[in-house]
């Protein structure tokens, strides 16, 4: 039997390097005649789940082999620029909403009509969780799972010290009230009760759009100005100035991963997330963790979350196996087998059928994102409009300027401008 190569150059820890994996770990029989190269970023978790699902599909097909190389998300993008100038990218494409409308403008990635509904069985997923998928009317994506931000917080942490926890109700005022107290109540050198959001863009588009603004405007513009980044800058400030969020020094050390963020490290009872990163959160740390709306409540009192694909499978324009690499993606979306392998971790599948298929084999982990997804559905707003090219470097400036203001390199008074100049250079270069 055969299954999918694996080479280890080296098998760190999700994020804070390559993770080159041929997802399996079986070599590959002479009777393997094809190979399918699969990119992906995310945990260790996400690879071991994905690792899994290649080889049931290579057992079953024996004359594939899949091949796979993943990285940390601040690693997995600059090497995707890198392929795609070289035409090199791998086959089957780990795609976000943010970055397929770039990719696929760009002609690096395969229109996917052709292969529906033979080859991809999605028609069960409605429109909705379909069309996330689709530039300029076309199919570039296919949803592996459906996700919305969240607030992970160490429950038991916060129960102890008698204080309340994160909720949706709350002002990020409250929030950050909540928080202070908490780094006082625990009574840990060197740990405070949130980790410094003030980079993070998803915390940041959410409390943006619960004052009726967005972070593009459907222009391939700005959504809001800066002013308002300014606000959000000072309100950090103001956090760390008051020990409600970790200092800068200490947020530094997070890189975007889970296995570097604030509440694994044992640094902070609060972090930023997507539901369907539970599972890689929790399988790091040993405090139970709960999940939270953000904090919804503000001037305009707007609904702050939507709900987006967690993340979705695109196929390269230049692979020369296309039909080999649908029949891979439809396994994960669309085939018992393939779906109960990677469960819920790369988000609540699109698929009814996968749903039912999965709903008996869901631990308490997979239940909670479940249920998450079910409790935020009807309280949120509708899918923002597509990022515009250097979205992605937009997303990394909003760090590093928070960064520069925590180091006390940029002024509170100069950061939302600062912020707003540099992004709107990136948008103008497209």
């Amino acid at each position: 039997m055969s299954g999918p190569t694996l080479t280890r150059r080296s098998l760190l820890a999700a994020g804070t390097g390559a993770i080159a994996l041929a997802a399996g770990g079986v070599p590959a029989m002479a009777q393997a005649t094809k190979k399918v190269r699969m990119y992906w970023w995310g945990s260790k978790e996400r690879a071991d789940r994905t690792i899994k699902a290649n080889s049931l599909y290579t057992a079953k097909n024996p004359s594939i082999t899949i091949e796979g190389e993943t990285l940390g998300w601040g690693d997995y993008w600059p090497r995707m620029a890198t392929q795609a100038a070289g035409r090199n990218l791998p086959d089957v494409i780990q795609m976000d909403y943010r970055y397929i409308f770039e990719y696929a403008r760009r002609g690096a990635l395969l229109p996917l009509d052709e292969f529906v509904p033979k080859t991809l069985a999605i028609s069960d997923f409605g429109k909705a969780a379909t069309d996330c998928g689709r530039v300029d009317g076309k199919l570039y994506g296919i949803n592996l799972g459906m996700n919305s931000s969240t607030v992970l917080y160490m429950r038991d942490v916060f129960a102890q010290a008698g204080v309340k926890a994160p909720n949706h109700q709350m002002s990020w005022k409250e929030f950050a009230a909540a928080s202070a107290e908490l780094t006082k109540a625990a009574k840990r050198d060197g740990f405070y009760g949130t980790q410094d959001g003030g980079g993070v863009e998803p915390a940041f588009e959410g409390w943006l759009r619960t004052r009726g603004k967005e972070l593009y405007n459907g222009d391939d513009k700005l959504g809001f100005t800066a002013e308002d980044a300014g606000e959000w800058f000072a309100m950090w400030d103001e956090m760390r100035k008051s020990k409600a969020c970790v200092p800068a020094d200490v947020q530094a050390l997070d890189k975007l991963s889970p296995d570097s963020s604030m509440i694994v490290l044992n640094k902070a009872a609060v972090c930023f997330a997507h539901s369907n990163q539970l599972v890689a959160y929790q399988v790091l740390t040993k405090d139970k963790l709960g999940m939270s709306m953000y904090p919804n409540i503000g001037p305009g009192s707007k609904l702050g979350h939507y709900l987006k694909p967690s993340m979705l499978w695109s196929i390269a324009a230049t692979t020369k196996n296309a039909e080999d690499a649908a029949k891979i993606v439809n396994f994960y979306v669309a085939e018992a087998e393939g779906a109960k392998a990677i469960g819920v971790e790369r988000g609540v599948p699109a698929s009814a059928a996968m749903r039912a298929a999965i709903s008996s084999d869901l631990d308490e982990l997979g239940k909670m994102m479940v249920d998450y997804i079910s409790f935020v559905s009807d309280k949120v707003g509708a899918l923002p409009p597509p990022p515009p090219k250097g979205a992605g470097e937009i997303a990394f400036l909003l760090k590093r300027i928070n960064e520069e203001v925590g180091f006390n390199k940029t002024k509170v008074a100069d950061s939302g401008k600062a912020f707003v100049t540099e992004a709107q250079s990136i948008l103008a270069r497209g």
